[in-house]
């Protein structure tokens, strides 16, 4: 039997699924199958509705080689591994005469651990053991959560937080789960058999797809310690988000509530003299962060690099000298052990890391509002580092030992891919050497016809925004825009608190029309309300801009109240900025207006998520149609009308509320 052709393949799996062959499906797969095959990267964008996850499942099912496929979002994973890869799996079975078994594959800390649900949460106060079921009283939501997890852990096959519906809270999965550095280790643990986290490797490991996520992806590049199976394709989806999400994974925090944990967990495993050693240094750091004034530290203070070396030297010594305990009474001594020795790590290696003071890293104070309980009573500061860049650090570590492909509907800013190409390590398309990474950018567009389904509107007219400054012209605009719309609205804002705003005085001025706002319910709770409710409209900030999908009448206009350019006072994005102006390059350009080119696209996205979807995306600000970089964010949208007019783009919008009306109209009166 001769082997199927790649468009047999696609087009068994696009029929298994019910959908129908597009252009732009087909270039992806066969761009995808080439990388594959030279062992190059590629770049690609493919816009909402191209089916994307086709494009890149079939190559990679045929060519047989184990495959990584990493999301940033787990409503992508849950697509792929429920829906995606089973439908298309069963549909190249015969094809392929081979049937490729797929896995999911998360951190450790996403799966309940037996031990801990078991055997109680090593407590700081007394180090001994206690049973959180017990302590958490029956009527609070914390104990409420806590028993529902217990009856949870008899049915769950795999123990993964993300199917646990409804969820819990933070603080409730913290009693019952361990970070990777608290985890006893199948050898030595008394549940190894039947840990969920094992049990969870253990598949991927037998498995010729697995499916993860970024911040999986990141810590086995950066840590060294292979987390993922050896695999010789990866396929970054949401690609969009990785340079992001990287840089999480590698920024380092430290807190006094975090170093006051360290002291209390490892005070009764070491000696006298190295518990006092660690508890004078902590107690010198938190008064440095009492003082503490949010901000880029460029160079490390005398008195800080003082405390942070004291908590260095002082969390080594614990580290050398934690033994056996010195309280006969305490259960479980290597879970209490592995506790401790976790949190006082996770201090030596951030107070090490600023300490050597890299020239890659970035160093900065950080406020916030203190939570409440004593283990945070000190919680208002934190020092954090993270790198300059990690486009270094993704080069060597993510494009060195098999082919990549990136892929997401925002990849090409400006016109080309070379801006996000640079972002992770890949130097301009085209570029010729034995050490750099081969890769090509292919764009295969989107089924939409975005010039005839939605206008790109500017609001020329308006003042200039400044700062944190009164935006009233841009409230008028806001408020007739809406009513305009008949509702409809989806309000992307550049901070919470010109959300909050906005929301409190568009619900004085038009009451007619319910605006939910992001913070006062769960995000699932508001997206569902604003699908709802056509007349409704959603306010929010930065995940609203790329985690709404709601195609149909409910959405026609999508408002950003401004270019959302990073904050002047970001420590990491004005040092990245500096940085590449030292180097003779546009650190505007390369940086800040990167930043807004993404963020636009995804938001502008939010319009047009199906083919008979209409409307309009009003940007108001009038540095889009003014400002010399405004060609280049303009390039970077999709390609709708563009206009300047107000009159034309409030006409337009009565017209589209109209239309959505009378269907709803002719619907009911089917019904």
């Amino acid at each position: 039997m001769t082997k199927p052709s790649l468009h047999e393949l696609l087009h068994a799996a696009v029929t298994a699924v019910g959908g129908t062959e597009r252009p732009g499906q087909v270039t992806m797969a066969e761009a995808v199958a080439e990388a594959i095959d030279d062992g190059s990267h590629l770049l690609v964008q493919a816009g909402t509705g191209t089916g994307k996850s086709l494009g890149y499942l079939v190559p990679a099912l045929a060519q047989g080689e184990r495959v990584v496929v990493a999301t940033a979002t787990l409503a992508l994973q849950r697509q792929l591994v429920e829906r995606d890869l089973p439908r298309t799996v069963d549909a190249l079975h015969p094809l392929l005469r081979r049937r490729p078994e797929f896995a999911m594959l998360k951190g450790r800390s996403n799966y309940l651990c037996l031990h801990r649900l078991n055997e109680g949460v090593p407590q700081d106060e007394e180090e001994g053991l206690f049973d959180q079921f017990e302590a958490a009283a029956p009527t609070s939501k914390l104990g409420q959560d806590l028993l529902r997890l217990r009856d949870w852990s008899q049915e769950t096959e795999n123990g993964d937080r993300d199917d646990l519906t409804p969820g819990v809270s933070d603080r409730a999965w913290a009693q019952i789960s361990v970070s990777s550095r608290e985890c006893l280790g199948a050898t030595k643990c008394a549940y190894g058999a039947e840990c969920f986290a094992e049990m969870a490797r253990e598949r991927a490991k037998l498995s010729d797809v697995v499916v993860t996520n970024h911040a999986l992806l990141a810590i086995d590049a950066i840590e060294g310690a292979p987390v993922l199976p050896q695999h010789e394709v990866l396929i970054v989806d949401e690609a969009h988000e990785l340079v992001s999400r990287v840089t999480g994974v590698a920024t380092g925090e430290l807190t006094p509530g975090q170093v006051n944990r360290a002291v209390k967990r490892s005070a009764k495993l070491v000696n006298e003299k190295a518990a006092d050693q660690l508890q004078t240094a902590a107690e010198g750091f938190e008064r440095i962060m009492e003082l503490a004034l949010p901000g880029r530290l460029e160079e490390i203070p005398e008195d800080l690099a003082y405390v942070l070396m004291a908590l260095r030297d002082a969390a080594r010594t614990v580290i050398s000298a934690i033994g056996s305990t010195r309280d006969k009474s305490v259960q479980d001594e290597d879970a209490v052990r592995k506790q401790a020795l976790a949190a006082v790590e996770s201090v030596h290696d951030v107070a090490e890391r600023i300490s050597n003071g890299s020239e890659w890293d970035v160093v900065w104070y950080e406020r916030h509002e203190p939570r409440g309980g004593a283990a945070y009573r000190h919680s208002g500061a934190s020092l954090r580092v993270a790198p300059m860049s990690v486009s270094g650090l993704l080069r060597e570590k993510l494009f060195a030992d098999r082919s990549v492909t990136l892929t997401s509907a925002t990849l090409k800013l400006g016109g080309d891919f070379n801006g996000v190409g640079a972002s992770l390590g890949l130097a301009p398309e085209g570029s010729q050497g034995d050490d750099l990474p081969q890769w090509k950018g292919v764009d295969v567009g989107s089924q939409f016809d975005y010039p005839r389904q939605g206008i790109l509107y500017v609001a020329k007219h308006l003042s200039r925004p400044a700062r944190d400054g009164d935006r009233a012209d841009m409230l008028d605009e806001l408020t007739e825009l809406i009513e305009a719309a008949g509702g409809r609205t989806l309000g992307l804002f550049s901070s919470m608190r010109a959300a909050q705003l906005a929301a409190e005085e568009l619900r004085v001025r038009i009451p007619e029309y319910p605006i939910l706002l992001q913070g006062e319910e769960t995000l699932g709770e508001l997206i569902k309300g604003f699908a709802a409710d056509p007349r409704t409209c959603l306010f929010g900030t930065l995940s609203l801009w790329q985690g709404v999908d709601v195609p149909g009448p409910s959405c026609q206009l999508v408002v950003m109240d401004k270019i959302p350019f990073p904050r002047p006072d970001d420590p990491l994005m004005s040092a990245r900025q500096k940085a590449v102006e030292e180097a003779g390059g546009n650190g505007f350009m390369a940086v800040a207006a990167t930043h807004a080119a993404l963020l636009m696209a995804q938001g502008a996205g939010r319009l047009v998520r199906a083919q008979g979807d209409r409307g309009v995306v009003a940007v108001l600000d009038q540095r889009l149609a003014t400002a010399r970089y405004g060609s280049y964010l303009k390039a970077s949208l999709p390609d709708f009308w563009y206009t300047t007019d107000r009159n034309q783009v409030r006409r337009s919008l009565a017209a589209i509320d109209k239309a959505a009306k009378d269907l709803e109209e002719a619907e009911t009166a089917k019904a």
